[in-house]
């Protein structure tokens, strides 16, 4: 059984340790030359440090409430303060709490607070910044801030998810993923980008940047607001093919897509219908999961939708 099949059956089985099938996702990233995979196992077993990019799954909301004295002995206890309010008057960092810890670090705290209770926040600097604008003719005297239990467990199952939908794409998309094991690594450069380009839209879903020409090399490919040649610049660095590219932009520059949960207009649907087969071929140098997320994060980017 090749290594990354071993992945595989660890992470669907029930009760099997997450911190195990990382080390051995760290391992297959290192006889694929991926820089990108290798990091992000890194950081989820020993946790994210100050300045590096965190997944959009490790950041969760916060739930605040907030004892309050009025005039003639009045006062209000542990009343919810609502997200709005905190993001108005404190900003954006107070409402989207960013989980750093390791998976270690995070098992434990499920663990801690598996009965119904909550990981708590040093919210001394709020009560400063929200003093006289809860309440009008009310003060703050106390502020707490909570994230549930449920909120650590979730991040677990995204990197047992991600972990599967990876290997599944390699398997796919990198015949040489599957010949890798202990002791042996034959990948050519091809297969590197492949990997490279995998595992940077899996884990992160970052349209903002497109990984080709080896491990250490990173293009910047942005797609801006309808800008075709942008556009067709991402999807070619991509994986898809240049006049498939073309074609698609064409499409989508004439017509108006559905909403937001759906970026695409009709003729850009059914586009893609017919195409993906080429994805699943070969003639495109990206899997089919991953050609579908790939343009769907480009097309919300090139109607100004995200």
């Amino acid at each position: 059984m090749s290594l990354l099949q071993q992945i595989q059956e660890n992470v669907v089985t029930e009760g099997s340790d997450l911190g195990s099938i990382l080390l051995k996702v760290r391992l297959l990233a290192a006889r694929l030359n991926s820089d990108i995979l290798e990091e992000w196992v890194k950081h989820e077993s020993e946790g994210y440090p100050t300045g590096a990019e965190v997944p959009s799954y490790r950041v969760t909301g916060i739930a605040y409430k907030g004892t309050f004295s009025g005039p003639f002995g009045s006062g209000i206890q542990n009343a919810p303060i609502p997200p709005y309010l905190i993001k108005k008057h404190a900003g954006e960092s107070w409402t989207a709490y960013k989980v750093r810890e390791s998976i270690a670090a995070i098992d434990e705290m499920v663990k801690k607070i598996a009965d119904g209770g909550a990981f708590g926040l040093d919210c001394s600097n709020l009560i400063l910044l929200l003093q006289g604008k809860v309440y009008e003719g009310y003060a703050c005297n106390e502020i707490s801030g909570s994230i549930s239990a449920t909120a650590f467990y979730e991040i677990k199952q995204a990197v047992r998810s991600r972990v599967l939908e990876l290997t599944m794409e390699l398997e796919k998309s990198v015949p040489g993923a599957l010949d890798v094991g202990f002791g042996n690594s034959n990948t050519d450069k091809s297969d590197t980008e492949q990997v490279q380009q995998i595992s940077q839209q899996i884990i992160y879903g970052n349209v903002s940047t497109a990984v080709a020409g080896g491990p250490a090399s990173t293009i910047a490919v942005s797609v801006c607001e309808r800008d075709d040649d942008s556009l067709i610049d991402y999807l070619v660095n991509q994986g898809i093919a240049s006049e498939d590219a073309s074609q698609l932009a064409g499409i989508m520059a004439s017509e108006e897509p559905s909403s937001k949960e759906e970026p695409f207009g009709n003729k850009a649907k059914n586009w893609i219908a017919s195409n993906l087969e080429k994805a699943a071929s070969g003639t495109w140098n990206v899997g089919v999961s991953v050609a579908t997320k790939v343009f769907t994060e480009a097309a919300l980017k090139y109607y100004g939708l995200k």
